[in-house]
């Protein structure tokens, strides 16, 4: 979906994107600075298909990742399969200066009926500490573990190039890129353990992150991210981004300010969704997100639900076009169809491309101030609409965004100084409207825009 500039936009060149309420307006093009523009494609020219080969070529000679499989084999199994990420994490640390702290975030599990007994789940973790914002946090995961037809089979071969190596690949493609640089908020690298007997992983990483008292930021799930030739249709010129519009764990006040004043669909992980779609439309020439509005594929689920659960704005990243005979599928061929997850399912660049969006995403967002804390309107029964934010520290600018109640996406917009912390949009009638704020750094950095109100929110308010 092609959208107005919600993403990483330079100031100078949005402070021209003011439009005229009530006008019919396409969406117009929108440049970002030369420095982020430089900055982003140095990033996105390091993605290598050669080692996101490699690193599926690897996961998938361990036979199966199955998270009851074997854990002391050096060879099959979940446990040699984690292990090996983290020496590739620790690798990658050790070429940055150490920058990479690795750790195993871990827990034991027993979940009758796909964790029947006790079950040791561990998470392969690289944290990227920011430097001067340590504590706001941007993660990127995939699950390592991977199964066949049957869910508590965990002794045949059950290869996962695509569900969920793919992710996996992103992950640490992303690190082994990322690692290079230093980055304002802190970078987490995830190979998540357990999806597949119920969302495990995530449900332990997300309790760790909350432990830490981390301040998150976003999550970006990578689940299925490598295959173009779906049973429906070749698709590889777009991505689907999956995102909540309500919180999953909206409070009473959240609820009931939304049935207030709106905001059915601006949870933080739909402006989230926003922030990539604007990226790839500025960064990936030919490549598209497709905005999907639920939380995830009908009727089925991921590791980006329980940090959703925890309250972490996430979204889900999945190719276009699934190909359902490459999931969960017991090696074999019934007539002229091959089942199985295997290697010669991934199309390489389309990986690439996606990894590149992710890499990208997380590099703005770290390097980009906060979005305002807090972000409030106000003019009922007025002509104009008063909109005031909290300052975010490092922002030279801010955008003031509105857009028709019944549009998915931010349509007009006026800029303002750092120095000011409030804005009066003259002639615009707060009824008509959903409001938000985001915050640009000098160099042309943005934030996600935080929708106006508590419902909005990506960080809790100051105390």
């Amino acid at each position: 979906m092609k959208m107005i500039k919600a993403g990483i936009a330079a100031a100078s060149i949005l402070a021209t994107a003011c439009t005229t309420p009530g006008e019919s307006v396409a969406p117009p093009t929108a440049s970002s600075s030369a420095t982020v523009k430089s900055q982003l494609v140095a990033i996105s020219a390091q993605v290598s298909e050669t080692s996101l080969r490699g690193y599926i070529e690897k996961m998938v000679s361990f036979g199966t990742r199955h998270t009851l499989s074997d854990t002391t084999s050096n060879t099959r199994g979940i446990g040699a399969a984690r292990r090996w990420v983290e020496s590739e994490f620790k690798s990658m640390s050790a070429a940055c200066g150490n920058c990479l702290e690795v750790v195993m975030v871990q827990d034991t599990i027993t979940s009758p009926p796909r964790v029947p007994n006790p079950t040791l789940i561990a998470n392969a973790v690289a944290i990227q500490r920011g430097t001067t914002d340590p504590n706001r946090v941007i993660i990127i995961q995939g699950h390592l573990d991977s199964r066949v037809t049957d869910p508590l089979n965990f002794t045949s071969d059950a290869p996962g190039a695509n569900d969920d190596a793919s992710g996996v690949a992103a992950v640490m493609e992303s690190a082994r890129i990322l690692s290079k640089q230093k980055f304002s908020a802190t970078l987490v690298f995830a190979a998540l353990s357990g999806e597949e007997q119920g969302l495990h992983g995530g449900r332990i990483l997300a309790a760790y992150a909350r432990k830490q008292g981390w301040e998150v930021l976003a999550v970006l799930n990578n689940d299925i991210v490598g295959n173009s030739h779906g049973l429906a249709a070749h698709v590889d010129n777009r991505v689907r981004v999956f995102s909540e519009g309500v919180r999953s764990n909206e409070s009473e006040e959240i609820g009931a300010a939304r049935r207030s004043v709106g905001g059915e669909v601006d949870a933080p992980a739909r402006n989230l969704a926003r922030y990539m779609d604007g990226i790839a439309q500025e960064h990936l020439p030919g490549f598209d997100v497709s905005l999907v509005y639920r939380r995830d594929r009908f009727s089925r689920g991921g590791d980006q639900v329980p940090m959703v659960e925890a309250g972490f704005p996430a979204v889900r990243v999945t190719e276009a076009a699934e190909n359902y005979t490459r999931q969960h599928q017991d090696l074999r061929t019934e007539g002229d169809i091959h089942y199985g997850d295997t290697i010669d399912g991934v199309d390489f660049p389309y990986l690439a491309r996606v990894t590149r969006l992710n890499a990208m995403t997380m590099a703005s967002l770290a390097t980009a101030p906060r979005p305002p804390r807090e972000v409030k309107v106000d003019g009922a029964v007025s002509a104009n609409t008063t909109v005031t934010w909290t300052a975010s520290d490092n922002a030279a600018s801010y955008i003031i965004w509105w857009r028709d109640t019944t549009s998915p996406i931010w349509q007009h917009s006026q800029t303002v100084p750092g120095s000011e912390t409030s804005a009066v949009l003259k002639s615009v009638v707060i009824d008509d409207w959903f409001f938000g704020v985001q915050a640009i750094s000098a160099d042309g950095y943005a934030s996600p825009v935080q929708f106006a109100g508590i419902v909005g929110a990506f960080f809790a308010p100051a105390n």
